[in-house]
């Protein structure tokens, strides 16, 4: 059922501490970690607890979730000292989503090419 923890996804065990990650930040509804494959110096990424498998059902179901989301990417940020970021959702395989646990992309610390690749 949306919203519940799913067996089969990796973020879920991260969530329940099933699987290990670097976390630096954790609140209620959120757990943010270091990506295991960085595409910039800092990479995080900033999950809800809930389960959804994208941004866009999240949002639909528990806006005040994404928010909560949103809120500690700034967060994340400010603790790395990022004076400038990128925020990512990727959502569908075409676009590089791999782990359809909706999360956001932290990246920062060198320069972003506009458009992204």
């Amino acid at each position: 059922m949306a919203g519940e923890p799913q067996d089969d996804c990796l973020f879920c065990k991260i969530v329940a501490g099933h699987i290990p990650a670097t976390v630096v930040r954790e609140t209620e509804t959120t757990v943010a970690f270091r990506d295991i494959n960085p595409q910039a110096p800092s990479h995080v990424l900033v999950i809800p607890k809930v389960h959804y498998a994208d941004a866009a059902s999240l949002a639909a179901a528990e806006p005040s979730v994404v928010a909560d989301v949103l809120r500690e990417t700034a967060e994340v940020a400010a603790e790395d000292k990022l004076e400038s970021y990128r925020v990512v959702f990727n959502t569908g395989s075409g676009a590089g989503q791999t782990v359809f646990h909706a999360h956001a992309h932290v990246l920062g610390g060198r320069g972003m090419q506009w458009p992204p690749g």
